[in-house]
């Protein structure tokens, strides 16, 4: 008959195989890799999901693959132009070579800090603050490629680096502050000065413009009077040159005893005024023969009146030749319409060249 307690012996000698047995079972995530060691002697690496490995003589070292971000402290650098300022940055860092992160530096993500600070203290110290705080993008690029190029030898790739800030010293920020208030104001003088300009410009181009139109509205005017004047002389002449013609048509059957009763009208009509002087156009003498001669003592009359159309015009002369051509109201109108069409077009062709001439003076 078996001992018990050779039996709970062997139970425990079971029990303890399928401990050590159950310790060589491995689980990869999916995100992660293993380094698996054996004795001190690398094997292979350990993919993803279930690896059984040796017991109690193995060491597995799980390495993840995702994405990594790194913080790289703050740190006071001193610029080209010798202004002390805190910059800090931000690393992204993924594990792609688990052998080398694991074999090749002792700590991937220590040694990738550290780097990362020395090369931002080299790129700044070779840069002056203005394009440090105007050239982040520049400064990212150029640590990244650093970055990218070191550490390629430990399996690692850095995938981006963002520089988080920059902060100037006190000092330095309050002369920047300083500067940028004065470059404001130095801008809007300019900007003030350049109004100034312009208005200046512009009034003096409307000043310029009204004068022009005014000359311009006075020129019309007066073309426009002349003419005015020139057809009311012409119409006058015309017109007096029409009355002496039908005065002298009427005057030309006339015989002297005709004459002489008007020359007796008008000497009575000067004995009824109330001047005391007279001026008389004409020999008193010959008046006083007419009436003398009209009483009973007068010479023979014509023997034939003057009646005839023909006798009249070859006394007087053909009617189109006196007066000459007299333009009808129609043809007056059609004139004055013409003359405003023309300066329409006068106005029209000064205003184009006067806005040219404001053009170019604005620019």
């Amino acid at each position: 008959m078996v001992e018990p307690i050779t039996i709970a012996l062997v139970i425990f000698v079971i029990i303890a195989a399928i401990a050590i047995l159950i310790t060589g079972i491995r689980i990869v995530k999916p995100y992660e890799q293993a380094i698996y060691v054996l004795l001190g002697t690398y094997k292979r690496t350990l993919n993803p999901g279930f690896n059984y490995v040796f017991p109690l003589i193995s060491e597995v070292t799980k390495l993840d693959l995702r994405t990594q971000v790194l913080e790289v402290p703050s740190q006071e650098v001193i610029t080209k132009d010798n202004s002390p300022t805190h910059v800090d940055a931000i690393i992204y860092i993924k594990v792609i070579d688990p052998k080398k992160a694991y074999f090749e530096v002792t700590n991937y993500r220590s040694a990738t800090v550290y780097l990362a600070q020395t090369t931002l203290r080299a790129i700044i110290g070779d840069m002056e603050l203005d394009d440090v705080l105007s050239s982040r993008e520049k400064i990212n690029l150029r640590l990244r490629d650093t970055l990218d190029e070191a550490t390629d030898k430990w399996g690692v790739r850095a995938e981006a680096v963002e520089i988080r800030e920059v902060d100037p010293a006190p000092k330095v920020k309050q002369a920047m502050e300083e500067q940028t208030s004065s470059e404001r104001l130095r801008r809007a003088a300019i900007l003030r000065a350049d109004g100034e300009k312009r208005a200046a410009i512009l009034s003096a181009e409307g000043s310029k413009r009204a004068r022009i139109l005014q000359a311009e509205g006075v020129r019309q005017s007066k073309v426009v009077e002349a003419e005015g004047e020139r057809l009311a002389i012409i119409l006058q002449s015309q017109g007096e040159a029409q009355k002496l013609r039908i005065l002298s048509v009427g005057a030309a059957p006339l015989d002297s005893k005709a004459l002489t009763v008007l020359s007796m009208q008008t000497m009575q009509s000067l004995g009824e005024s109330a001047s005391t002087k007279w001026i008389i156009p004409f020999e008193v003498t010959k008046v006083l023969e007419g009436m003398s001669e009209y009483m009973g003592i007068g010479r023979q009359t014509p023997a034939r009146e003057v009646t005839d159309q023909k006798d009249i015009e070859a006394a007087v002369g053909h009617p189109e030749d006196i007066l000459g051509p007299i333009p009808s109201h129609a043809e007056l109108r059609a004139e004055l319409k013409q003359l405003e069409v023309d300066m329409g077009k006068e106005i029209k062709e000064s205003e184009a060249v006067g806005e040219t001439g404001r053009l170019k003076n604005i620019e």
